[in-house]
C-alpha cells in the first residue's frame, strides 16, 4: 500500500471511531488556549449585562459608588496579576501573612502622624517588608519550614497590631475613630485620589513584572535551575515580594488586612482552572479579579448596610467555585462526563461476538 493509501485508510479508521463529548472538548483545550477568548468574551457581555441588571434592582450609581467600583477594579485586576505568582509558587499563605503583617505598621504610623493616609499606608507596607524579613530569617537560620514561619509572623504581628489598636482606642481622643476598619475595610472612604494612585502605582507594578517576565517566569518554575544558570534569584524574590507588599497595601482600604488575601489568591486560583499557560493565566487572574471588585462593589450598593470588602470576597471565591465545577480538564462536570464517556466505550467495546 502506498503512501496516499496509508493517510486515507488512517483518516477513515479516525472518522469511524467515536468522537466523544470530552476528546472533543479536549482537543478545542489544547488549541493553544482558544477557548480562553470566551471566557474573556463571557465576562465581558456579563459585565455589561450586570450594569442594567443592578439597576433594575434598585442600585443608584452615585459618584461613591462609581469611585469605589472603579478602585475595586483596578486592585482585583493587581491583585490578580500578582497574586497568581504566589498561586503558582504554592506560596498563598504569603498573602495572609503580609496582610496581618501590615496592621501593626498603620498602628504606629498613627501614633506618630496621626490619621495622614499617605503614612498609614507606608507604615503597612514597612511592617508588611519586616514580616517578609523576619520570615526570611526564620526560613535561613532555622530548620523551620516557610509555611511554618509564615503562619509565625501571621498570628505574632497581627496579635501585636490589635494590641496597640487596643492602645489606641483607649487615649482620650476622637481622632483614633474608624482606624479599626483597617481589619475589615471601609469601601466608602476611598476618594478619587486613591483611585488615581491605585492606577499609577499598579501601572508600574505590572510594567515590572513584563520587563522581568522571562526571569520571574523561570524562577516560578524551576528555582534551582534558575540559581544554577546564575540568575539573581533572591534579588528577584525580593522585587515580588515588594510588588505583592504594594498589593496589599493599596487594597488595605478596601477590603481590610484580614479579607485581603481572598482578593490577592482567588482570582489566581480561578484562572489556573482554566489554562495551563503562564500568560493566559495571569491575563485570566486580572479580568477574574477586576470583575470581581467591580461587582462586589456595585452588589454593595443594594443596601448601605452591605460590606464592599466582603462582597468583593464573596464574588471572587463564586468564580472559584465555578471554575472548579466547570472548566475543561480540570473541573468536576469535565472529569465526570470524562469518566462516563470512557466508562461507555469501554463498555461498548468489550462485547464478545456471539
Amino acid at each position: 500500500m502506498g503512501v496516499l493509501g496509508r493517510r486515507i485508510k488512517s483518516a477513515e479508521t479516525q472518522r469511524s471511531q467515536p468522537h466523544t463529548w470530552a476528546q472533543s472538548l479536549a482537543s478545542r483545550h489544547d488549541m493553544g488556549g482558544f477557548s480562553i477568548w470566551y471566557i474573556i468574551i463571557g465576562i465581558g457581555v456579563l459585565a455589561l449585562l450586570f450594569i442594567p441588571m443592578s439597576m433594575l434592582l434598585g442600585v443608584r450609581y452615585d459618584y461613591t459608588l462609581i469611585v469605589v467600583a472603579l478602585g475595586g477594579t483596578l486592585l482585583g485586576i493587581l491583585n490578580g496579576v500578582l497574586g497568581s505568582f504566589a498561586v503558582l509558587r504554592r506560596q498563598s499563605l504569603l498573602g495572609d501573612a503580609l496582610s496581618h503583617a501590615a496592621l501593626p505598621g498603620v498602628c504606629v504610623a498613627f501614633l506618630f502622624f496621626g490619621r495622614d493616609m499617605g503614612a498609614l499606608l507606608i507604615g503597612a507596607g514597612i511592617s508588611s517588608l519586616l514580616g517578609v524579613w523576619f520570615i526570611r530569617i526564620l526560613t535561613q537560620t532555622t530548620r523551620l519550614k516557610q509555611d511554618v514561619a509564615m503562619g509565625i509572623i501571621l498570628t505574632s504581628w497581627f496579635a501585636l497590631g490589635v494590641a496597640l489598636l487596643t492602645y489606641i482606642q483607649s487615649l482620650q481622643t476622637a481622632s483614633q475613630a474608624g482606624l479599626d476598619h483597617f481589619i475589615f475595610g471601609q469601601a466608602a472612604a476611598i476618594r478619587l485620589g486613591d483611585v488615581v494612585l491605585v492606577a499609577m502605582v499598579g501601572g508600574v507594578c505590572l510594567m515590572v513584572v513584563i520587563a522581568f517576565w522571562k526571569e520571574l517566569k523561570l524562577m516560578t518554575f524551576d528555582l534551582e535551575f534558575a540559581q544554577a544558570n546564575g540568575y539573581p534569584v533572591r534579588f528577584l524574590d525580593a522585587i515580588l515580594s515588594l510588588l505583592v507588599v504594594i498589593a496589599i497595601v493599596l487594597g488595605l482600604q478596601l477590603a481590610g488586612v484580614i479579607l485581603m488575601v481572598g482578593l490577592l489568591i482567588a482570582p489566581g486560583v480561578a484562572a489556573r482552572q482554566w489554562t495551563r499557560n503562564m500568560a493566559q493565566m495571569l491575563t485570566l487572574a486580572g479580568i477574574f479579579g477586576g470583575f470581581a471588585g467591580g461587582a462586589g462593589a456595585v452588589i454593595s450598593g443594594l443596601d448601605k448596610n452591605l460590606p464592599t470588602g466582603a462582597l468583593i470576597i464573596v464574588v471572587a471565591v463564586i468564580i472559584v467555585f465555578v471554575s472548579i465545577c466547570v472548566a475543561p480538564e480540570r473541573g468536576f462536570i469535565w472529569t465526570w462526563r470524562k469518566r462516563q464517556a470512557d466508562a461507555k466505550h469501554i463498555n461498548g467495546g468489550g462485547h464478545v461476538a456471539d
